[in-house]
């Protein structure tokens, strides 16, 4: 593992760095189930970052360099500013997306510019008054560099902020690096509703499914190919890709340690079932910010689950154990500030993920339909509409549809994406 790279940020000495990016070996991450953990040290993926240390420094030389990053832009516990840093690279300024630079704010909270304490550099906000960089912002640039961890998910926000930047940098002739990391889910996990136009958001700005199966640098590709975001000159875009990752591995295979791409996905697990059970945000039920296991816990005031609805849940995967629980929201700054139901008891469920073989996106569906049903006072709003992509959703809490008679035809996507992948 590049455990090395911490060293050059203490020492100064450029030998350590550079040696570090040969060394491809690390410890998977300690939160998964025990049955996952391999029993030795397993291939690591060389993420983009890496590659752009190793082997493009010299390219930026004589340039100012803008970085779109949040804290999971990491070689090992360094973040890639630091390592820029160090190596002299000319870094003029920073761009937050939502949760901040830094990785300070909860969701939904607007950023303000600012200055970076640890750098000093300016910090332009894109996810406040603008999410889209203005030719001023740009002007203190000559190259963005995007670095960010995706989820894997269409309404996960940064795939929304990589556009504008792409857009706003083809407006200005300022080429675009995208440094390449994995989806976490896999590359060939593709599942959930299509976005319909009526629908486009920030939290689903291009037509995919829920779970699009694409790294970032691929849906860079994909949104400049099929013309999803506007331009009138081409872009100026490099996918700087990764080594030794594949369409069929998930995160515990890559032997990268789990780094918050948001406050309220502390583990992989967290992130791998949010991906069905973010649903619940649509509602007026938790979805468990302001607990220890957000998306993990699920619940309301007025949710009365019976036997018949917790034998359903616990028949969902041999890979989920589902418990009824109590739980009460609380304020966490940072991470969930003003929860729902905030110092009110709720009653609901709680996962437990034993193994990732299961379909997350059908999985949180089912938990969604189930504690939903089961509960007496709760209101849906129009946000749920966003996140779904469809109104098909109405038919399973209505009774009309059950989970298991969804079909969400995504032979069309999967042609369509062939031309972007990057990656086997």
């Amino acid at each position: 593992m590049l455990n090395s790279i911490y060293s050059i940020l203490f020492t100064g000495t450029l030998f350590f760095l550079m040696a570090a990016c040969a060394d491809r070996k690390a410890e998977t991450e300690t939160e998964l189930p025990h049955s996952l953990q391999p029993d030795s040290e397993i291939e690591r993926v060389i993420v983009g970052a890496e590659i752009l240390i190793d082997r493009h420094l010299e390219e930026l030389s004589d340039q100012r360099i803008g970085l779109v990053m949040n804290p999971t832009a990491r070689i090992g516990d360094v973040h890639v500013l630091d390592s820029l840093l160090v190596l002299d690279v000319n870094i003029t300024a920073l761009f937050a997306p939502e949760h901040g630079f830094r990785g300070e704010a909860g969701a939904g909270e607007l950023i303000e510019d600012g200055i970076d304490q640890e750098s000093g550099l300016p910090v332009f906000s894109l996810y406040g008054e603008t999410r889209k960089p203005t030719p001023e912002m740009l002007d203190h640039v000559d190259l963005l560099i995007f670095d960010m961890q995706d989820v894997g998910a269409r309404f996960y926000t940064y795939i929304a902020t990589l556009g504008l930047v792409i857009e706003a940098a083809a407006e200005a002739g300022v080429p675009v690096w995208v440094l390449d990391r994995p989806n976490p889910i896999g590359g060939n996990y593709v599942s959930g509703w299509m976005m319909e136009d009526e629908f486009q958001s920030f939290v689903g700005p291009y037509p995919i499914p829920i779970a699009h199966g694409l790294t970032m640098g691929e849906i860079a590709k994909m949104m400049i190919g099929e013309r999803w975001i506007d331009f009138d000159n081409a872009p100026d875009l490099k996918i700087i890709e990764m080594e030794g990752w594949n369409r069929d591995m998930r995160w515990y295979r890559t032997g990268l340690n789990w780094v918050p791409p948001s406050p309220n996905l502390p583990t992989f697990s967290h992130a791998y079932l949010y991906l069905g059970t973010v649903f619940f945000e649509g509602t007026t039920l938790s979805e468990g910010r302001g607990t220890a296991n957000p998306f993990l816990t699920m619940g309301d005031p007025s949710t009365n689950l019976s036997d018949d609805d917790l034998e359903r849940l616990r028949a969902i995967s041999s890979n989920l154990r589902i418990d009824e629980v109590e739980f009460t929201p609380v304020s966490i700054p940072g991470v969930a500030p003003t929860p729902k139901h905030q110092d009110v008891v709720c009653f609901g469920i709680q996962a437990d993920i034993t193994g990732f073989d299961f379909d997350p996106v059908l999985a949180g569906l089912d938990m969604f339909v189930t504690v939903v049903r089961a509960t007496a006072d709760y209101e849906t709003r129009s946000f749920l509409y966003r996140l779904t992509g469809s109104r098909e959703i109405d038919k399973l809490l209505s009774g009309e549809m059950e989970v298991n008679d969804l079909n969400f035809q995504l032979d069309d996507y999967l042609e369509q994406r062939k031309p972007y992948l990057l990656y086997d």
